[in-house]
């Protein structure tokens, strides 16, 4: 994602995200399945339910704010972020950044645990319920508000305490949701 200018509305900023991303002008809030893979002509993913809704409309907030990109490498971060900054009454958003930190675990743990520590000193959208005020912040004030105007200190044993335990809990829930999948039907 290009460096947002912090002076642009929020609103706009989530336009240019989903524009520069290749989504849907609505970011694919009205799709009534979520592909994020295909095997072969086969798509792989899960219904759209409201409470992903609910939670993406904070998420994208949140990639704007960040600036992480919609890469696996970005998705990895922005999923440790938030969970670092606790995701609330999401329970979509608990679940879905859980994966999202076993994947970067594996694709690139750095860049992951870098995110963790900044989410441990900073705080994310799910506190709050979505509002069109939120839109109208600039970019800046959004930054501001959630602690990301900041620099990121240095880590702490709770930081890495917190870490090893939220990175056991997505190995183990990523493991659960692949035996699942190989139960037979």
């Amino acid at each position: 994602m290009a460096k947002m200018d912090l002076a642009i509305s929020v609103g706009e900023a989530r336009a240019r995200f989903f524009e520069e991303s290749g989504f849907p002008p609505d970011g694919g809030m009205s799709a009534s399945f979520v592909a994020f893979w295909n095997l072969g002509p086969i798509p792989i993913g899960f219904p759209n339910s409201n409470a992903r809704r609910r939670a993406l409309q904070m998420h994208d907030l949140h990639h704007v704010a960040t600036g992480y990109p919609p890469t696996w490498t970005g998705e990895a971060e922005i999923s440790a972020w938030e969970l670092a900054t606790g995701c609330g009454e999401y329970a979509f958003a608990w679940t879905i950044t859980l994966q999202g930190l076993a994947v970067g675990l594996f694709v690139s743990p750095i860049k992951t645990w870098r995110a963790w520590v900044r989410g441990r000193n900073t705080q994310s959208l799910y506190a709050e319920r979505f509002s069109e005020s939120l839109l109208q912040k600039s970019v800046g004030e959004l930054r501001r508000h959630l602690g990301l105007d900041r620099p990121v200190p240095r880590a702490t044993l709770g930081d890495a305490l917190s870490f090893g335990f939220w990175s056991s809990v997505a190995l183990a829930q990523t493991a659960a949701m692949f035996a699942l999948l190989a139960l037979p039907v």
